[in-house]
């Protein structure tokens, strides 16, 4: 069975998507049409933007699912299955056709929007965490003052914790003191998936019920649950918590190859899944698109 995966923000790069562009008359299109829906250029900052520009995450956020989605149609690619990590969850629900290709992008521009005020509230960051078990980690966070939590169960041994500045800090010495090989602060705007952003949620939340979903071809694997979801209540219910939770990248990988998935394809810029998918198992194919 195949399964199509969907990268998050951090794989964006300067000139992405411009092939597509330039080669594609349905991409051009839909870039276009991506255009007048933001009401600004964002194709210019895609092809032609710093490095700096493209890492807002009002930019960022419609930019890869725009070069995932776009990428997604012209390869006319038909999933037994879809997971996408964090962000690239609402990739993933436009590539199961559950979401339209608008809706998905507006969606998407008022999360980036609503995330982006969260982290303007509190100070608040994200740590890589590498040579740990997640357990030691979930414990070590736990036992810290302040809010600090995982937040991306990435693969074995990767784990991202997420909170307030100072509590991160303090989390990182004492996951070094454990044995963690690397305790590393990230370079991101805020706390994502942590209850920092329990103002993103709310505010996302309203859209997203106003939004109207499909049934889906295919299952997606939600962050959240990291099982198969085919109800278009259910899948929206997860897609508010989302923000809030943990990405279960790992357990949602091992689902999937546990319901029968043999080749993973990672649509989108980057290759980030498809190495991280490499560590969870190594026998499982995996192709980027």
């Amino acid at each position: 069975m195949k399964a199509y995966v969907f990268p998050g923000q951090g794989a964006q790069f300067t000139g992405m998507g411009k092939d597509l562009y330039e080669s594609s008359s349905l991409a051009k299109e839909m870039f276009e049409q991506a255009n007048e829906i933001l009401g600004f250029r964002i194709t210019d900052i895609m092809f032609e933007g710093t490095a700096e520009e493209l890492k807002e995450t009002k930019v960022t956020q419609p930019a890869v699912f725009l070069h995932s989605v776009i990428l997604a149609k012209t390869l006319d690619i038909q999933p037994d299955m879809v997971a996408g990590h964090s962000l690239g969850e609402f990739s993933a629900l436009v590539a199961n056709g559950t979401l339209s290709f608008e809706d998905g992008l507006k969606l998407v521009s008022q999360r980036a929007q609503a995330m982006q005020k969260a982290c303007e509230i509190t100070p608040s960051t994200m740590a890589a965490v590498l040579n740990l078990d997640d357990k030691t980690v979930e414990d070590i966070c736990a036992s810290v003052d302040g809010v600090v939590v995982a937040a991306n169960y990435n693969c074995p041994g990767q784990l991202v914790i997420s909170g307030e500045y100072k509590a991160v800090e303090v989390a990182c010495e004492k996951l070094k003191e454990a044995g963690a090989k690397r305790a590393l602060i990230l370079p991101v705007g805020g706390a994502f998936h942590s209850p920092m952003m329990e103002p993103a949620r709310e505010e996302l939340a309203a859209a997203i019920q106003a939004t109207h979903f499909n049934t889906p071809t295919c299952p997606v694997y939600q962050n959240v649950t990291a099982s198969a979801v085919s109800d278009a209540d259910e899948i929206k219910n997860n897609l508010i918590i989302q923000l809030t939770a943990p990405v279960k990248w790992t357990q949602s990988v091992q689902q999937m190859i546990q319901d029968g998935a043999t080749s993973f394809t990672e649509v989108g810029p980057g290759k980030v899944l498809v190495g991280l998918i490499n560590k969870i198992d190594k026998e499982v194919e995996t192709i980027s698109a």
